[in-house]
């Protein structure tokens, strides 16, 4: 699908996605990020330092609602920025004895905030929650379209 800045309005919803989490997740988001952190893999630490057990990376929560928009624009590349605020830890139960069950579920839902006509992008808000609680505030990507 390609989207044109002719075709969007403001308030337009763009998606929605349902991101489900695992330890194992974090355990290969660590690895790959070189952010070996205890807090996200395991559960008497984090609960030792004060959380209320094992919580996903703030950057992979990130990436993982971001991709609601790279899926709808078609191309990564078109995301000139992109921007938020941590407010909750999403907290990833274990569930190594259930496989297939998710310790965390994350819901992002997208709307078009802003159109700049004359720079051709798009600002797209996100609403990024989980367990009920927004996870995310001022999830903002803008994107360049053709």
């Amino acid at each position: 699908m390609t989207v044109s800045l002719a075709s969007l309005e403001v308030g337009q919803h763009i998606g929605s996605a349902t991101v489900d989490i695992t330890r194992t997740d974090l355990v290969r988001y660590a690895g790959a990020s070189g952010d070996l952190n205890p807090i996200h893999w395991n559960q008497a630490f984090a609960e030792g330092v004060g959380l209320p057990g094992v919580i996903a990376h703030g950057m992979f929560t990130m990436g993982a609602a971001v991709q609601l928009v790279t899926d709808w624009i078609g191309d990564p590349a078109a995301v000139v920025d992109y921007q938020t605020r941590f407010t909750k830890p999403v907290v990833v139960t274990d569930t190594t004895a259930q496989p297939g069950q998710p310790g965390a579920v994350v819901e992002v839902t997208g709307v078009v905030g802003q159109i700049d006509t004359e720079r051709s992008t798009a600002r797209v808000d996100l609403t990024v929650t989980s367990a009920g609680q927004k996870v995310l505030v001022k999830a903002q990507a803008v994107v360049r379209l053709a």
